[in-house]
C-alpha cells in the first residue's frame, strides 16, 4: 500500500511526500505527470482510469523557498537517522529515548534523541548513562536540510533514484 507520493519539481528535484489522494488530484487536475506508479493499482472513474502513482512530477517549475531548518524532532525520523538500530545495545530500535532524561533537564532535541529497543528504553529510564556505566555505540546526528524527505524513501526502489542528490 502505498503510503505517500513523492513530488519531484519540473527539474526533477524533490520537493515534497504528499498524501496519495493529492497526488490523485494533481494528475488529474493535469497539473503533474506520473513517473512511476504502483504496478496493478488503478483508481478508475467512468471514463478515466488512473495508474496509483508513487512519484509525480510537475507540469510546471514551482520556487520553493527552502529555509535553513532543521526537520522535526519525531520518532520516525530518529529511528530513520538511526538506521532502527538501538544505540546502546545495536539490536532493532523501535522506541526513542533521551540521553539526558527530560525528567532532569534533558531538552528534545537531534543531539540528545538516539533510537533504542523497549527492553533498553524500560532499562534506563530516567537514569543518566553514568549512571548505568553504559556507553552510546554511535553519537547521534542532526540531520542535513531536506533529509526529512529522504527518511523513510530511502528502501524504495522506485523513488530513490530521484533521491541520490538530496543534502
Amino acid at each position: 500500500m502505498t503510503t505517500g507520493v513523492l513530488v519531484l519539481n519540473a527539474t526533477f528535484e524533490p520537493i515534497n511526500v504528499i498524501q496519495l489522494h493529492r497526488a490523485v488530484c494533481l494528475v488529474v487536475q493535469e497539473k503533474a505527470d506520473i513517473v512511476e506508479h504502483v504496478d496493478g493499482r488503478t483508481f478508475r472513474s467512468a471514463d478515466t482510469e488512473i495508474p496509483c502513482p508513487s512519484v509525480v512530477k510537475l507540469r510546471y517549475f514551482v520556487k520553493v523557498p527552502w529555509k535553513r531548518r532543521r526537520p522535526a524532532v519525531t520518532n520516525r525520523n530518529v529511528l530513520g537517522r538511526d538506521n532502527g538500530t538501538c544505540a546502546y545495545c545495536g539490536k532493532d530500535a523501535t522506541t526513542v529515548d533521551h540521553i539526558h532524561p527530560r525528567a532532569r533537564g534533558g531538552e528534545n532535541t537531534w543531539m540528545n534523541v538516539v533510537a533504542a529497543c523497549s527492553p533498553c528504553n524500560s532499562k534506563k529510564s530516567d537514569l543518566t548513562l553514568d549512571e548505568l556505566g553504559w556507553e552510546l555505540l554511535y553519537q547521534p546526528t542532526i540531520p542535513a536540510d531536506k533529509t526529512w524527505l529522504v527518511v523513510g524513501w530511502a528502501e524504495r526502489e522506485q523513488q530513490s533514484k530521484y533521491l541520490l542528490n538530496v543534502t
